[in-house]
């Protein structure tokens, strides 16, 4: 299919994707290496399962549990999770992944980030983008992102938002903080930047518009 970006095979970005993570274990700042591993990902669907089994199987009995490299992997695992949907059979092991891994280390950064991810599972239902890189840094320490949204008349609304808010929640949030409940008009977002203005569609993911904007 077009892509801005150059793939070969399947099975060599599959190889790619796996010296990649390899290199995240070391990586100093990993959120550009991780975007483009979800890049990747939307790119060539059926890579999304390949990536989340080689999460599971870096993220089963690390040599450090709990090490920089071992987070590093959960948290592109949160971030695959917020992104994309597994098929069924990867989704059941996976669950049982994070299942065992809270069982073995209660209280432990991993059992937070595979709480998280279990959570976030059940909201995912797919995205247009990839996370941007500050929603990464975000979702590393599993916390939403302050989204500024400009009201004409009043000052601008800062609204806490995670990957999976809509546009409709936020103007629904916006009209009660500005007292318009009772309006008899309607409502919506729009997006504006130096070429064009237009309206935010009601079940658009708000992250998405914000890495657009990126």
């Amino acid at each position: 299919a077009p892509s801005p970006r150059s793939y070969t095979t399947l099975r060599d970005e599959a190889v790619k994707l796996f010296n990649s993570l390899q290199q995240l274990e070391s990586e100093w700042d990993p959120v550009p290496l991780m975007q483009g591993i979800l890049q990747t990902c939307l790119d060539l669907p059926p890579l999304v399962d390949e990536i989340y089994c080689q999460l599971v199987k870096q993220t089963t009995e690390p040599p450090a549990p709990g090490g920089q490299g071992d987070l590093h992997y959960w948290q592109l695992l949160t971030c695959m999770s917020c992104t994309f949907l597994p098929s069924s059979p990867v989704l059941r092991f996976l669950r049982f992944h994070l299942d065992r891994t809270e069982s073995r280390f209660p209280s432990s950064e991993m059992a937070k980030y595979a709480c998280f991810i279990r959570e976030a599972l059940g909201k995912t239902k797919g995205r247009e983008c990839v996370p941007s890189l500050e929603e990464i840094l975000m979702l590393m320490q599993r916390q939403e992102m302050i989204c500024t949204v400009h009201c004409p008349g009043a000052p601008a609304c800062s609204v806490a938002i995670s990957s999976h808010t809509t546009a409709e929640e936020v103007a629904q949030e916006l009209v009660s903080r500005l007292g318009l409940s009772q309006s008899p008009n309607l409502f919506a977002l729009y997006e504006q930047s130096r070429r064009r203005e237009q309206p935010v569609g009601s079940a658009t993911l708000l992250a998405d518009v914000l890495t657009r904007f990126e």
